[in-house]
């Protein structure tokens, strides 16, 4: 599955109904985290890159301005994401799990379980 992109939405809702089986949110194309994007983004692209990998889009959150304030539309319902880079596992349109730490480490087990 190729691992698609979204940029910030206008209505994080849309994404309700997205099709893959992953979210990924992640800082903006700039980099702003670029700490902690830069050292999950290979195993995010080992994991979710593949034909054979699990399907993904990874959804940017802004500019760093619009990620900071309290009112960014991905920190509050239905997602409510506090870290980038968050993993979201997506079923029937609802978060059936989320990993916002130790991607390196645990993401693996986080996409078999």
């Amino acid at each position: 599955m190729t691992l698609r992109e979204v940029e910030f939405p206008s209505d994080p809702k849309d994404l309700e109904h997205i099709k893959e089986q992953f979210l990924i949110f992640y800082s903006s194309r700039m980099n702003w985290a670029a700490m902690d994007c830069v050292e999950v983004d290979q195993t995010i692209q080992d994991t979710f890159g593949p034909e054979d990998g699990p399907s993904a889009v990874i959804v940017y959150v802004g500019q760093k301005h619009e990620w900071k304030t309290s009112s960014n539309v991905f920190r509050g319902e239905p997602w409510q994401v506090t870290s980038v880079p968050t993993i979201i596992k997506v079923e029937d349109s609802k978060v059936a799990g989320r990993l916002d730490s130790e991607i390196n480490t645990l993401l693996a087990a986080f996409i078999r379980g």
